[in-house]
């Protein structure tokens, strides 16, 4: 494989320097404004687009955003290849998607660094994160800079090069994932890899103004990433918009078994927030770590979310943002000395001191502390479920402040703590998070909120984060079953609360087959029933459809009251799915209403 050989940065290369789009994300290199590199543009060629990125690379000139970065020609062919398979026929659902993946994620014969030389390794294996984008079509360009060890949150801490922001380039790009927040918000490719302990893959969304989805802990599997935290590190993803963030993160996401802490969807996963939403967000005195102009960039976001119909109730959040300080300065920063401690014991060639320092410190704990502090992360984590039985979601700013790199390089602890305010419990109490663009600040700084959920809620997230943009809702999951509802579970009938509590997701409006008849049943509250009785006599009726998890589907089917039974229904479409019915000795002495046209037109009807 040809790989263009980058060099370590050299005096002058991390300062500001000038943009070419020292305001806003960069336009099209491709006339595409906002796609530079055709991610929605299906007229483009993977070939073509290939092209484009790489002179994108070249009018950008960014060195500092790539570590390894695979040579033109090896990648235009590989593009070709996709697209004469895709021309035979063949079914990729990331055909020509560029992909830029952070360097401490394995791809084969491309060497792994973390971002310090001397650690430089080539794989035989690629990550099944990466792995499986491929399989379906997606192409690599390369491996993309970071914070070392993946610690840090300011995409300073690196021998390559302070990663500058794609809109202000003195100032942070946010880290750990620097390069891979910066070859997206730059249009040089469609969607990147992160990884997150402590926010990685969210602080870069929000100072680059773009998408960034961190998934409940071990849905995608760690296997072949360099390990900071092992409990508490994920496989992330940034694109420019949620739907492909969404698509990336689905493609990647199942269970792996070399990968211990690896795990699937359960059988009582969430699949759809409800339709009116009661947000929580922090109360003032939780958020006295914002700047001013990030404190009036997080309540005009807040307002948004209000003109858009949500309602918000203030909480404290005090114990979920003291756990967050056990992440560096508890015991748990132990795990961080175990994964690659011993190594930078031995002052390995381009080792960063900041890095090398904290992760030193992690042989300091005794294990009775760690045991402690474990104590302390169950404790918030019961608080946090305590919210969360209220809630579906915390709406929360992604970071405190938008440094310049020269601040950070002035005092590179504290600012960077201080970034991690709201982002570093998350992992540590098994919650979900979705970042995306909030409300610039007044100068057009780019400011980034977070959709925080229960572990396994992330299509929660993605619902109300897409609310939030005013987008429609991805599919981050496709678990689930198909329910037909015709009766009291309508919308705005008295049974439709079930459905909402079920987390159910409603797909949409549908017609049955002209095969049904409909009666009324003697119930309370009023309910129809639904028999199949063939085309000589049956008509077309209407129902919504919903999707449940396999949990929920069986609790509706065990409280199920008599004379209601599931069984499956025949769409206008041809599609067989589970529905609601009545069994035939029960429709005999009940009044047939087939001929209002659905359950709604009858309790509508002057009868």
């Amino acid at each position: 494989m040809t790989m263009e050989q980058l060099p370590l940065a050299e005096t002058g290369t991390d300062s500001p320097g000038t943009s070419d789009n020292a305001t806003g994300i960069a336009g099209s290199v491709t006339g595409d404004a906002g796609n530079a590199t055709g991610a929605a543009d299906r007229t483009l060629t993977a070939a073509d687009k290939v092209a484009a990125a790489y002179r994108a690379i070249r009018t950008h000139n960014r060195p500092e955003i790539w570590i390894s970065l695979r040579g033109e020609a090896d990648v235009l062919a590989e593009a070709a290849a996709i697209d004469a398979r895709v021309a035979r026929g063949e079914n990729l659902p990331l055909a020509g998607i560029l992909v830029a993946v952070k360097d401490n994620i394995d791809i084969a014969g491309i060497p792994t660094t973390c971002a310090c030389p001397g650690f430089a390794r080539t794989p035989d294996h690629t990550a099944p994160a990466v792995a499986r984008l491929v399989a379906q079509g997606a192409i690599i360009l390369g491996k993309t800079n970071l914070d070392q060890f993946a610690t840090g949150l300011v995409g300073t801490r690196s021998p390559y090069g302070a990663v500058r922001n794609s809109r202000f380039p003195d100032r942070v790009s946010g880290g750990s994932s620097s390069g891979s927040a910066v070859a997206v918000a730059l249009g040089i490719v469609d969607a990147a890899l992160g990884t997150d302990t402590a926010g990685s893959g969210r602080v870069p969304a929000a100072l680059n103004g773009i998408v960034g989805i961190k998934p409940t802990l071990g849905l995608v599997p760690t296997t072949g990433v360099v390990p900071a935290c092992p409990d508490y590190d994920a496989v992330t993803v940034f694109a420019r918009d949620l739907t492909l963030a969404t698509t990336v993160a689905n493609t990647m996401i199942g269970p792996d078994s070399a990968d211990p802490r690896s795990r699937s969807w359960p059988a009582d996963t969430p699949l759809g927030a409800p339709a009116r939403t009661t947000l929580a967000v922090p109360a003032d005195h939780n958020l006295k770590s914002l700047t001013p102009a990030y404190r009036a960039a997080f309540d005009a976001t807040v307002d948004r979310w209000r003109a858009g119909g949500g309602e918000i109730t203030t909480v404290d959040i005090a114990e979920l943002l003291d756990a967050a300080t056990l992440l560096y300065d508890g015991a748990i920063v132990a795990q961080r000395y175990a994964a690659v401690g011993e190594f930078l014991s031995g002052k390995p060639d381009g080792a960063d001191p900041v890095v090398a320092g904290i992760i030193e410190g992690g042989s300091r704990p005794a294990a009775h502390s760690y045991v402690a502090d474990l104590d302390r992360l169950a404790r918030a984590a019961a608080t946090a479920r305590s919210l969360f039985s209220e809630y579906p979601a915390l709406l929360l700013p992604t970071t405190t402040e938008h440094p310049a790199i020269a601040a950070v390089k002035a005092d590179p602890i504290s600012i960077n703590t201080r970034m991690g305010t709201f982002t570093n419990f998350c992992n540590l109490l098994d919650l979900a998070a979705v970042a995306v663009p909030g409300v610039d600040t007044s100068d057009g700084d780019p400011f980034g909120v977070m959709l925080v959920t229960p572990a396994f809620a992330d299509q929660v997230g993605i619902d109300l984060a897409a609310r939030l943009l005013g987008e429609p809702s991805p599919l981050i999951t496709d678990t689930g079953t198909d329910l037909l509802v015709v009766g009291a579970h309508l919308r705005g009938l008295p049974l439709h609360h079930q459905l909402e509590q079920a987390q159910a997701r409603f797909i949409g409006e549908v017609l049955t087959s002209a095969t049904y008849r409909m009666v009324a049943l003697p119930a309370t509250p009023p309910k129809p029933g639904m028999l199949r009785v063939g085309s000589a006599d049956g008509r077309s009726l209407p129902g919504e459809l919903y999707r449940l998890s396999p949990a929920a589907l069986g609790a509706f089917l065990s409280n199920l009251p008599s004379p209601m039974t599931l069984g499956k229904v025949e769409l206008d479409s041809g599609e067989w799915v589970t529905g609601f019915a009545c069994d035939y000795a029960s429709s005999r002495d009940a009044t047939d209403i087939t001929e209002y046209g659905g359950w709604k037109n009858y309790l509508n009807a002057d009868r």
